[in-house]
């Protein structure tokens, strides 16, 4: 009996989140504008990225890469996004996507996100960016006015780029700043 009621309420509780999720999203989609003064040295955008960048490749699939970052530093409970969850919060086509491992917070009072994305074709890069940066300023508007530290967590983003291969990191900045110094060392040196 108490199991029972534990996972009714379990389906419950994610039933909310992800309707609250997808409700903030679909508000927030008209918000253009990503960019604050400093944002893109700040969140670590490579300004490069797509820019005919040379192959680059990993030994490790994104799953892999995805499972050792959460490895590297503690996060709270996060769940992984469908192809439908993608297209909904993440603004872009997940069949850009060759690979792709997106996780969101349990519960919507946590910022830390990680994604791990191989893009198809380099010329999407620039695609998935963009989108990326409209989930930032999404998760941002989101927290605004709700719970400061997460609102500066998300103003903190990390946004790193490797070839076809693109990382985006919400989480303390310390945490963030040990998650992109790993993605690094996924590459082989140039």
């Amino acid at each position: 009996m108490k199991k029972r009621c534990l996972t009714i309420l379990s389906v419950a509780l994610l039933g909310l989140m992800l309707s609250a999720c997808s409700s903030n999203s679909n508000s927030n989609s008209s918000t253009t504008d990503t960019s604050s003064p400093g944002t893109s040295a700040e969140a670590g955008v490579n300004a490069d990225a797509g820019k005919d960048a040379p192959a680059v490749e990993s030994q490790l699939t994104v799953a892999q890469m995805s499972e050792d970052l959460l490895k590297q530093a503690e996060q709270p409970m996060l769940v992984d996004l469908t192809e439908s969850d993608v297209k909904t919060l993440y603004h872009f086509d997940p069949s850009l996507l060759e690979e792709f491992s997106i996780k969101i917070p349990l519960m919507n009072v946590k910022t830390n996100e990680l994604a791990v994305v191989k893009v198809k074709d380099a010329k999407d890069v620039k695609t998935v960016e963009s989108a990326i940066k409209q989930r930032a300023a999404d998760v941002q508007k989101t927290f605004e006015t709700y719970l400061p530290d997460q609102y500066e967590n998300a103003k903190n983003y990390k946004l790193v780029t490797k070839g076809n291969y693109v990382l985006f990191a919400i989480s303390e900045a310390d945490t963030a700043d040990k998650l992109t110094k790993q993605f690094d060392t996924y590459f082989k040196a140039e």
